[in-house]
């Protein structure tokens, strides 16, 4: 074994619990959303996806959107077919604009992006569970 130290350990295990939830959060909107196509045209709002009023996504988009992430997630695969790839030539751009940063300061500012993302990623989830639920008549 390495010798990590206690800082890493920490920071594993709290990345490692942050991917949990997400993964828990997916897996209970797919058990609990029995029928995504109700979620067709229902549209998105802010607090379930940022960019509502740039794209057309719809709550039935987000749905498998949040699933296709969480398998990349599990799986650790990148998915071959890159319908984003000007998003992420725009993202990749506009970090390596950034002035050559001491590594450790960039790694802590990833993982700050990455705890921020699965953060943001997770209460999606929920909140797509809880709009589907009250689409049914079961919600609040």
């Amino acid at each position: 074994d390495l010798p990590l130290g206690d800082g890493y350990n920490q920071t594993h295990r709290s990345l490692t619990l942050a991917l949990k939830h997400y993964g828990t959060a997916v897996r209970n909107m797919e058990q609990t959303v029995l029928l995504p196509s109700l979620l067709r045209d229902v549209p998105a709002d802010d607090s379930l996806d940022g960019q509502a009023a740039e794209s057309s996504r719809d709550l039935y988009d987000c749905y498998h959107l949040l699933k296709a992430i969480r398998n990349a997630v599990e799986s650790g695969l990148v998915s071959a077919d890159d319908s984003n790839a000007k998003e992420h030539v725009a993202l990749r751009r506009s970090l390596e604009a950034l002035p050559n940063m001491d590594p450790e300061a960039f790694f802590h500012f990833h993982l700050r992006g990455l705890f921020s993302l699965m953060s943001s990623l997770t209460k999606k989830s929920q909140d797509l569970t809880d709009k589907y639920l009250n689409i049914v008549g079961i919600g609040n």
